[in-house]
């Protein structure tokens, strides 16, 4: 609903409950989609929601990703590789299957495709390759998927529709779970200089023949300086308050707050509103003197850019590492999938780790594990 609105009549914005100024700058908004009508509505086909649990009974959203979320592939592998190991312990439990979750996928990519398309639409998926750090999982979920793995050199754009190239001619194209950024995805539209896209894609999105998911311009709504923003958002648009609350969050934006964070930077953990994978972040209680003064000076240089919050004693959950069975702390990322069929989550989810004794860090670029994460019946 954010999205619809920032690209379409701007409420929220006129209301005043986000700072234009977020939204306009944001590097991430494209305002080439003002006004185009996606397919059946629906900006975020696949999301995943970063969640912690502080407490016994606190869990709290720790971060929105509407862009192309990661992670599947480790969530169906580590199933697998765990029900090969473990059989007669899954056996003993009523644990919800996962590996239904590609057939998940397909319907809903299926059911957003533009109206008009067969009973059985063309779905790919839209990889920038090899030497991409998760091609693996591309090819993975592709293969599970029971659809065509293509780059952009195995497409092209003729009327305004997209086909892809094969063996015996043109082939239309109706959706695609697209895994390369906005910037690269159409030359025409976006960076002259991509060779990962394709030439009129956009174009032939806007004209409502193609369906990409995710929508385009979707990273406008997961930001780290919108997501402090975002109970004031469920409210306006649900007139209801979020059942799950945000980590308290400081602005840098905000002068207060500044003061605030600057005063208190050994204890927050501080991160870039436009970071990922763990990168640009300070943890002030694992931090040196120098780290923390060099952090210093960034947030003073262009407080905007960055957001505080506290250093939360997230849950742990026994790991086996070299010293043997010892508490890590974890995340968890749920996939929920939106499509013209309904919403379905899926029931288990990336479990994150940080395998480091004592580190708050679960990304796996940043040396994270996963875990297989049931959903059990009782």
């Amino acid at each position: 609903m954010y999205l619809a609105d920032i690209y379409g009549k701007q409420t929220c914005v006129k209301a005043g409950i986000v700072p234009e100024d977020l939204v306009w700058r944001n590097p991430a908004y494209r305002p080439e989609m003002a006004g185009v009508a996606v397919p059946h509505g629906v900006y975020v086909h696949i999301a995943g929601v970063d969640i912690v649990r502080i407490d016994a009974d606190d869990f709290y959203v720790l971060e929105d990703n509407a862009r192309t979320p990661s992670g599947v592939s480790s969530l169906l592998g580590g199933r697998e590789i765990c029900f090969r190991l473990m059989a007669d312990l899954y056996g003993a439990h009523k644990v919800a299957p996962v590996d239904n979750y590609p057939d998940e996928l397909v319907s809903t990519l299926r059911s957003v495709a533009p109206r008009g398309t067969t009973d059985n639409p063309t779905v790919a998926m839209l990889t920038p390759g090899q030497f991409n750090s998760a091609y693996y999982e591309h090819s993975f979920l592709a293969d599970k998927m029971g659809v065509e793995l293509v780059e952009g050199r195995d497409l092209f754009v003729r009327d305004a529709c997209v086909y892809k190239r094969t063996t015996e001619g043109p082939k239309k194209v109706d959706v695609l779970y697209r895994r390369v950024d906005d910037d690269f995805i159409d030359p025409l539209a976006f960076r002259p200089d991509s060779m990962l896209g394709v030439p009129g894609l956009f174009g032939a999105y806007a004209a409502g023949n193609v369906t990409l998911a995710n929508a385009v311009g979707t990273g406008a709504a997961d930001d780290k300086a919108i997501y402090t923003y975002m109970p004031e958002i469920v409210k306006f648009f649900l007139s209801e308050e979020p059942i799950l609350k945000n980590v308290p969050t400081w602005r840098c934006r905000d002068p207060k707050d500044l003061s605030y964070v600057l005063d208190h930077l050994p204890e927050l953990v501080v991160k870039e509103v436009h970071g990922s994978g763990g990168y640009g972040m300070l943890v002030g209680p694992q931090s040196s003197k120098m780290e923390i003064e060099d952090f210093r000076a960034r947030l003073k240089a262009s407080p905007e850019t960055y957001i505080a919050q506290p250093t939360l004693a997230l849950s742990t959950c026994p790991s086996f590492v070299n010293s043997g069975v010892a508490p890590r702390h974890v995340d968890l990322r749920p996939f929920v999938l939106t499509g013209a069929n309904g919403m379905k989550i899926v029931p288990g989810g990336l479990t994150r780790v940080a395998m480091r004794e004592g580190s708050l860090v679960v990304n796996s670029s940043q040396g994270g594990g996963t875990k297989d994460t049931w959903v059990v019946e009782l």
